[in-house]
């Protein structure tokens, strides 16, 4: 059976109607990123960034995964299928995805400043209050700027046994996701389905549908059938 490894970003979920991590203006959902999403705004005002990721859990609970989180899962009738996600909602998961890795954390786990455990979060909220068992404070389980990506060596190790790559939603100008090109085996087909032709392409190799994810991944799936 051959290997999908199915790279996506903000613009897979935004379909569902989360919004993109940042704006033009460099906002995310009106805070400054270094507030919401560093190590110093944490240690600076730890009550607002809780409250914003609690929201950010809200809206994902209340969002559903859309045709192209489905389309994606269902590759897995006939491939082995991992999703690489920057994306921190749960929406692959719940539209079937087996096999998922999230460089950049998940808003359904919290982890412990105590030892670094991480333990899922159930509901929407994480209260200041809530500790782990072993008595530790607990933060969204979240990769900050500035902080180390623990699922980047996993992620480089599935890139580096794909018979196919596909990349959705994504700009292929954020670090160190972008960087997986790298690792990609001479000769693999490479996807990348975008409305917009990215600015950097990895190789001549690579093969554009400049649709958005849904509509793309349609597409894909029915070139992908030769494969079968």
């Amino acid at each position: 059976m051959k290997k999908i490894v199915v790279l996506t970003g903000a613009g897979v979920s935004a379909e569902s109607g989360i919004p993109t991590f940042r704006d033009a203006d460099g906002l995310w959902e009106g805070h400054d990123v270094m507030e919401v999403a560093s190590p110093m705004g944490w240690l600076r005002n730890p009550e607002l960034v809780q409250n914003f990721y609690n929201e950010r859990r809200k809206a994902m609970l209340d969002a559903s995964p859309n045709e192209g989180h489905k389309l994606i899962s269902a590759l897995e009738e006939h491939f082995e299928v991992v999703v690489v996600t920057q994306n921190v909602d749960d929406l692959h998961e719940r539209a079937g995805s087996s096999k998922v890795v999230h460089l950049h954390g998940s808003l359904r786990e919290s982890r412990s400043l105590l030892d670094g455990e991480v333990y899922p979060i159930e509901g929407w909220e994480l209260k200041m209050d809530d500790l782990c068992p072993n008595g530790g404070k607990l933060r969204p389980n979240i990769v900050w700027f500035g902080e180390p990506v623990p699922m980047m060596e996993k992620a480089v190790e599935e890139a580096g046994t794909a018979d196919v790559f596909v990349v959705v939603g994504t700009s292929l100008e954020v670090y160190p996701a972008a960087g997986l090109g790298d690792y990609i085996p001479e000769g693999t087909p490479v996807y990348v389905i975008d409305p917009k032709k990215p600015s950097k392409a990895w190789s001549s190799r690579v093969h554009y549908i400049l649709k958005g994810g849904s509509e793309g991944m349609k597409d894909l799936a029915e070139e992908l059938k030769t494969l079968v």
